[in-house]
């Protein structure tokens, strides 16, 4: 076997093992400049990974890698779909996007003795990520989770703000509940069917039958992982999290871990448990459709009243969670289609808004000073000083308010048809109301930026680096790509959709 060959037969363990590998490399290191080039290097690696895992599923159908040679289920197996698939080429790609902006975002945001440390836990952050989304069994899944939360926390805690610190820790105590409850519940499918393998505990459950520690299990990864997707009420942590920690930070987590927490709901909803216990043998459904439309209508309320742009748009990121989980309650194939392509539609816009945004806190920040918080008495007249990245941002909204020609359209749609499908027409209604809340908070950004004075002295450009405005960029051109171009998107969200839906 060439190695080539060799290469492209073990992708599924470079996904994870290449970041995983290169953090302890940086850490060795020590200097922040090799640091950043092999951080840069180990993202673009994952991304082309990702992209090459993409096209095998594509031809040749689920990849099944046994690690150690222990095959399924007794051994550990790295399993990627379709659904995988799309969601490794989502993070791959984001972190392929943040890691060269972050080389200027942090010189400013981060003091220079922590740079190294930085990149260590963006690399475990990024394989944890990785590793929950392809591998095919369940404890795994737990272990990924803690390495990605546990990096996370860090993260979050190098905000120069001392409430990042108070952000971190309450992220810390938050998730480390949800986690007790997803391992509880891993537990109990572990002492019904005797397997961790997600396979062989779907073939199980379904000739077992339901039973209490089954429904118990079922609750207790509901519970634990809509806590770490941020499910209203579950997402207390969020906001903080969002607001205080470093831009970089925010625009990965904002584009990725929710995401990958969605992931994790389909995967144990659809094949392990089954559609027809989830949704049809028990109220689950209404419970989330109530949860999402509250979520849709109160964070889009309270991102209306906030003072701080990346607040603002943190609660926006709990709204936009609730119209995925809306598609799931919805429990049919526009639905679904929906909830997928909102995983990578809104991993976009938001992600760009959060980069536009550490481009902005900059911006307006006294040379050699501590970047300000961008609350609105600072933003007045932003547009004339920074027209590129006040321009983005508006961009970036009209992808939230689902406006045709972007991404975030294409989701509504999809929602809309999946409320007439089902015959409730008062739930089209309510989208597109909640969608005329995300123009009120929108709006709040164009009156201030663009029809206010700026303060006396501040009328030069200061535009953010292009370091910085080129990643943000990019992501918005491919929102308004997928907004008009849907074949990538909402055609492999449909045929993941049909898949899950008929129980494959």
């Amino acid at each position: 076997m060439s190695i080539g060959q060799t290469i492209g037969a073990n992708l599924p363990a470079l996904q994870v093992v290449t970041p995983l590998l290169a953090a302890p490399l940086v850490l060795l290191l020590r200097s922040p400049r090799l640091a950043y080039a092999v951080t840069l290097a180990a993202s673009f690696a994952s991304l082309a990974i990702a992209i090459a895992l993409w096209q095998q599923v594509a031809t040749m159908g689920p990849i099944s890698y046994a690690m150690g040679s222990w095959p399924p289920p007794w051994g550990i197996e790295y399993r990627v779909d379709r659904l995988s698939a799309f969601v490794l080429l989502l993070v791959s790609l984001m972190a392929a996007v943040v890691v060269p902006y972050s080389r200027t975002s942090i010189a400013r945001e981060i003091p220079a003795d922590s740079h190294t440390l930085y990149y260590v836990m963006f690399l475990l952050c990024l394989a944890g990520l990785l590793g929950i989304t392809i591998t095919g069994d369940a404890f795994n899944i737990f272990v990924f989770l803690e390495v990605s939360s546990l990096s996370t926390y860090v993260l979050i805690a190098f905000g120069r703000d001392r409430r990042a610190l108070v952000a971190s820790y309450q992220y810390l105590i938050m998730g480390s509940i949800g986690a007790t409850f997803i391992v509880i519940g891993i537990g109990l499918l572990y002492l019904m069917t005797g397997t961790l393998n997600l396979v062989d505990m779907a073939g199980r459950l379904a000739a077992g039958g339901t039973s209490r520690p089954v429904l118990a299990a079922l609750a207790f990864l509901t519970v634990g992982i809509s806590l770490k997707l941020a499910l209203f009420p579950l997402h207390q942590w969020l906001p903080n999290a969002y607001t205080h920690a470093p831009s970089a930070v925010t625009a990965f987590l904002a584009a990725t871990a929710t995401k990958v927490s969605v992931y994790v709901l389909i995967r144990f909803y659809f094949t392990v448990f089954g559609e027809s216990l989830v949704f049809h043998k028990l109220p689950l459904p209404q419970i989330m459709l109530w949860l999402s439309l509250l979520a849709m209508f109160a964070a889009n309320a309270v991102a209306i009243s906030q003072n701080n742009l990346k607040r603002l748009f943190a609660y926006s990121s709990v709204a936009q969670i609730g119209y995925i989980t809306l598609g799931l309650s919805f429990d049919s194939v526009n639905g679904l289609t929906a909830s997928i392509v909102h995983l990578f539609n809104h991993g976009l816009a938001k992600g760009a808004i959060f980069l536009l945004i550490g481009g902005l806190v900059i911006g307006i920040a006294k040379p050699g000073a501590v970047p300000p918080a961008p609350t609105f008495d600072r933003l007045a007249g932003l547009a004339r000083r920074m027209p590129l990245t006040s321009f983005g941002i508006v961009l970036g909204g009209l992808s939230l308010i689902g406006v045709p020609g972007t991404a975030g359209f294409i989701t509504k749609w999809y929602l809309i048809l999946a409320a007439m499908e089902s015959g409730q027409w008062w739930l089209v209604a309510a989208i597109l109301l909640s969608s005329l809340l995300a123009v009120a908070y929108v709006w709040r950004f164009v009156e201030v930026a663009y029809f206010r004075a700026p303060p006396a002295g501040q009328e030069e450009r200061c535009e953010a680096p292009l370091t910085m405005l080129i990643p943000a960029w990019l992501l918005l051109a491919a929102t308004f790509w997928f907004g008009l171009d849907t074949s990538l998107t909402v055609g492999t969200a449909t045929e993941i959709a049909q898949q899950l839906v008929r129980g494959q």
